[in-house]
């Protein structure tokens, strides 16, 4: 029997979001988009995101939390102790970095509805993407965007318009690398689609009029870890601008500054992880070590650079609570790398909901 450890990506953990206020931030996420889960409330020091955060170890407050239909997190992050930093400009499609966040819908005319009735920035009319799915654009207090997509996957059969995320749409300057990278690395190696038009469902996007080079990445091996059954399915879409001159989101700003800051995938074996990264030249630009805690949570989390520049994260984790109030926690270090987790542990982190 072949015992060598492999390298796992098991799907989207969460996407990173920089605020100025976590609390009123964490309450907008939670009441309008069901993220109500924390899984991680924690305050402390980021020290080694140096060569992000001007060299220095900066302090931090961020709160992980998930949706109880299923998808990946938000890593809802606040630096404190200092003034955080805007972008100059807006961010238009294309820029180099994560330009949306993808949703889960079940019913996507139910969320237009809702966001319509609570006064809720709505940035496009409900459209038919390219891979056939409804979806529209929408826009949080902070000018970030959100694509509610047409998704049924479902974790806990709860009635709420929304779920976790579904993945990202990605700014990159060099399609056919950004491809290879996003496809040997992480996993995505199925294009679903790569088109390059003026496409109608941008229209009321950011340099959304442009011409786009648009390319849609799903994965052909099913998710699979001890806690893909929270994670679901997901995708990746990359679009090239070829009308402006794109900069980085993050461009004269620190890591953490408002905005998405990064992507981060939940892993098994994380040398494995460097191995497939060193090999397509992208080592591991940060890296806290085999025992890492945040809050009541265990685990080893590295970064590394997509082509350019967009912050990819790596979690492999060892220990999560699953009800905080009685300390109840589960170790995930000798778990199959494959295997679910069994559901009467994983559907115990509803007891952890928190609403406002």
């Amino acid at each position: 029997m072949n015992t060598e450890k492999e390298k796992v990506i098991c799907g989207i953990q969460q996407v990173g979001i920089g605020v100025e206020d976590l609390q009123t931030s964490w309450q907008w996420y939670n009441k309008h988009l069901n993220i109500q889960i924390p899984i991680v409330d924690d305050e402390g020091v980021a020290e080694r995101m140096l060569p992000y955060t001007g060299g220095k170890p900066q302090p931090r407050h961020a709160i992980l939390a998930i949706s109880q239909r299923g998808g990946g997190g938000f890593e809802i992050w606040q630096p404190q102790g200092r003034k955080v930093v805007y972008p100059k400009e807006p961010l238009r499609l294309g820029d180099f970095g994560i330009n949306i966040c993808k949703v889960k819908a079940k019913n996507v005319q139910r969320v237009y509805n809702y966001f319509k009735d609570n006064n809720i920035t709505i940035l496009s009319n409900i459209n038919v993407s390219p891979l056939g799915l409804e979806h529209f654009y929408m826009q949080d207090p902070w000018g970030n965007i959100f694509e509610i997509e047409k998704d049924d996957y479902c974790f806990i059969n709860v009635d709420q318009h929304t779920g976790g995320s579904n993945g990202v749409v990605i700014g990159v300057s060099d399609m056919d690398k950004s491809i290879e990278f996003y496809t040997k690395l992480l996993d995505y190696d199925v294009i679903a689609f790569d088109k390059t038009d003026v496409f109608d469902d941008f229209s009321n996007l950011p340099a959304g009029k442009c011409k786009i080079r648009r390319v849609e990445l799903k994965r052909s091996k099913p998710v699979c870890s001890p806690l893909s059954d929270l994670m679901g399915n997901s995708h990746i879409e990359l679009v090239q601008n070829l009308e402006i001159e794109a900069h980085k989101t993050l461009e004269g700003r620190w890591w953490g500054d408002p905005g998405f800051i990064h992507l981060c995938f939940d892993v098994r074996n994380m040398d494995k992880v460097h191995e497939a990264a060193l090999a397509l030249g992208h080592d591991f630009v940060c890296d806290s070590g085999d025992n890492f805690d945040m809050g009541d949570a265990n685990g080893h989390f590295t970064y590394v650079e997509d082509p350019d520049g967009t912050l990819i994260e790596f979690v492999e984790t060892f220990k999560i609570p699953v009800i905080r109030k009685l300390g109840i926690s589960i170790n995930l270090r000798k778990r199959d790398d494959y295997k679910p987790l069994p559901r009467i542990i994983t559907k115990a982190l509803r007891f952890m909901k928190v609403e406002f």
